[in-house]
């Protein structure tokens, strides 16, 4: 039976963790482990950090849900980092607002 698609959202790699644990390790098929292997290793924050800081990036209004979630995956450590997940788009984004960015994702970031 086909699967219907009934929503597309981008999620972050934390949230995509907890959805396959969710799931229990047992049910998941071979490219399901895969995925929460990759997200285990890949996941800066737990899934409610990384949920709230997506909020807060994305109530600042520079940027986009898409370019949001890139960057909790990352966790981008400078400007010049940051940039390479904005450089695509047609907007051209003010260092201040830049470093506020970096700002906010400092004070999520695990030590």
């Amino acid at each position: 039976m086909p699967r219907k698609i009934l929503k597309v959202q981008p999620i972050t790699i934390p949230e995509a963790k907890m959805i396959l644990e969710s799931l229990g390790e047992e049910s998941l098929d071979q490219l399901q482990r895969r995925a929460l292997d990759y997200a285990t290793k890949m996941s800066y924050l737990d899934h409610e950090s990384a949920r709230k800081l997506l909020e807060e990036l994305k109530a600042e209004g520079t940027l986009s849900e898409e370019e949001a979630v890139q960057i909790v995956n990352v966790m981008p450590k400078s400007v010049e980092e940051l940039r390479i997940f904005l450089s695509g788009g047609r907007k051209i984004i003010e260092t201040s607002k830049l470093e506020k960015i970096l700002s906010i994702l400092d004070k999520y970031r695990k030590e």
